[in-house]
C-alpha cells in the first residue's frame, strides 16, 4: 500500500464507514479520505461496524474481509438481511475469483485487493457513490446525526431523542465540532482553537460548556459525549 494522499482533490462528499482491524491501514484511509472532503467514521471490528451503520447511516462502507470477530462477508450479509442497501467496497488480501464471487453473492458491490493504491480506492468510492446516488447534497452534508442527537447546521437546530434543543451559538459550535469528528478524542486545546479561536487549556471553559451541553441534551448527551481523563472529550460511536 502506498502512503501518499491522492493528488487530485475531489469535490464529492459523503459519509464513509472505514472498517479495518489494522490501525495503520484504518488511519491512512481515514486521513486520505478526509483530505478528499469525506466525513469518515472508523471502526475496528465487525460488531463495531454494524453499530456504526445504525448510528451514522453511512453512504458507503469500506469493509475489510478479515476482521477479528465478524468477518466482512458476514457483516455485509447481515446488512442485506436487514434490508440495508448501503454500497460495500471490500478491502481484501484474497485475490481469488472464488473469494470475489462469494463477496458479491453476499451483497458486496466492489473489491480492492491489498496492497492497494489510494488513488484507486478514491476512484472506486466515487464510482460507487455516483452509482448509488449516495453522495449527498450540500444541504444533506450539513445535517449530522449521532445516536439520538441530530444537528442541522443550515437551520441551526438540534434535536435529542426527537425533541428540539435550544442551544447558544457557542454550545451549537461545540456540538457540531464533536459531531464532525465521531470517535476521535479531541483535546481541550483542539476544541478551544476550533470553537473559541484561542488555546488556554487551564481555563476550564471547555469543561463548563460540555456540562451545559450534556445538561441540555439530557440522557442522549450523557451517553454520547465521553470524558477521556487527562486528554479531552470524545463523541461515542458505539
Amino acid at each position: 500500500m502506498t502512503a501518499p494522499v491522492p493528488s487530485v482533490v475531489s469535490s464529492d462528499s459523503g459519509r464513509l464507514l472505514v472498517v479495518d482491524d489494522e490501525e495503520g491501514i484504518r488511519s491512512m484511509l481515514t486521513m486520505a479520505l478526509e483530505f478528499l472532503g469525506y466525513q469518515v467514521i472508523p471502526a475496528a471490528t465487525g460488531r463495531q461496524a454494524l453499530q456504526a451503520v445504525t448510528r451514522h447511516d453511512p453512504d458507503l462502507i469500506l469493509l475489510d474481509v478479515n476482521l477479528p470477530d465478524l468477518g466482512g462477508f458476514e457483516v455485509c450479509r447481515t446488512l442485506r438481511e436487514r434490508g440495508n442497501a448501503v454500497p460495500v467496497l471490500f478491502l481484501t488480501g484474497l485475490g481469488g475469483v472464488d473469494d470475489r464471487v462469494r463477496g458479491l453473492d453476499m451483497g458486496g458491490d466492489d473489491f480492492v485487493t491489498k496492497p492497494f493504491e489510494l488513488k484507486e480506492v478514491a476512484a472506486r468510492v466515487r464510482a460507487l457513490l455516483r452509482r448509488s446516488g449516495g453522495a449527498p447534497s450540500a444541504q444533506d452534508r450539513n445535517r449530522l446525526r449521532a445516536g439520538e442527537v441530530q444537528l442541522d447546521a443550515d437551520a441551526h437546530q438540534v434535536w435529542a431523542a426527537g425533541r428540539p434543543v435550544d442551544l447558544t451559538t457557542t454550545e451549537f459550535a461545540l456540538l457540531r465540532y464533536l459531531m464532525e469528528n465521531p470517535g476521535r478524542v479531541l483535546s481541550r486545546g483542539q476544541i478551544q482553537e476550533r470553537v473559541w479561536n484561542h488555546r488556554d487549556e487551564g481555563s476550564g471553559v471547555v469543561d463548563t460548556y460540555i456540562y451545559y451541553l450534556r445538561r441540555k441534551l439530557g440522557e442522549p448527551g450523557q451517553s454520547l459525549i465521553r470524558t477521556v481523563r487527562g486528554v479531552g472529550y470524545q463523541l461515542c460511536t458505539n
